[in-house]
């Protein structure tokens, strides 16, 4: 795969203007990337710009804290979908995986993988509030659950993707169709080749163009 289609080119501050999503999308048809991440407010903005292009419109769902009901998060996904989004990164419950509900972590994402359809669904489980056996836990929730990917990080909580996380996430997804997505701090190309060389197949940074130019 080409290295521009590892990114999904991402701005999810709350003061991002129209301006800014015009910027980023700009960017992300300049280079071919695999996909634009918006908050969903500009999806349907994002769309319009990426038409004709093979960059996906994509949106975050449950951001940043996860703590939405199951059924806000349906509708999040639904909505984002019917305003033309082509991906969805959903931040899973946290609170309830740390607490070892299991079954209401893989019922959600299973809840909102089918509320996306064929629309691919990212599971974001923040590693950086997770113990190791959190982490595993979380992505064999994802793969049970049907998702797409499982993803590192919001970038908007205490940390962001490590390569050790990287990792560790992609031998708990082995055997399965789930892959993952490294998100958080990737800033240089050298951290961007590492985190493709331990198992990442997407890339969300804000820096897409520094790091493939």
């Amino acid at each position: 795969m080409e290295l521009n289609k590892y990114i999904d080119h991402t701005l999810l501050k709350p003061e991002s203007t129209q301006a800014d999503i015009e910027r980023i999308c700009r960017e992300a048809l300049k280079y071919d990337f695999a996909s634009v991440m918006v908050n969903p407010c500009w999806i349907p903005f994002a769309k319009e710009l990426l038409k004709g292009s093979d960059v996906k419109a994509a949106c975050v769902i449950g951001f940043p804290l996860g703590a939405n009901t199951t059924a806000v998060k349906v509708f999040e996904v639904k909505d984002a979908i019917a305003n033309g989004a082509d991906e969805v990164d959903m931040v899973l419950n946290i609170g309830q995986l740390k607490g070892g509900n299991d079954a209401y972590v893989t019922n959600e994402i299973k809840a909102l993988k089918e509320a996306a359809g064929d629309h691919v669904l990212k599971v974001i489980i923040e590693t950086c509030l997770l113990t190791d056996e959190e982490k595993v836990r979380a992505c064999k929730d994802a793969v049970a659950a049907g998702a797409d990917f499982v993803k590192t990080s919001t970038g908007f909580s205490t940390g962001g993707a490590t390569v050790e996380d990287v990792k560790l996430m992609k031998k708990a997804v082995e055997g399965s169709p789930v892959k993952v997505k490294a998100s958080g701090g990737i800033r240089t190309p050298e951290t961007f080749h590492a985190m493709i060389e331990a198992g990442a197949e997407r890339i969300g940074t804000s820096s897409g163009a520094k790091l493939i130019g």
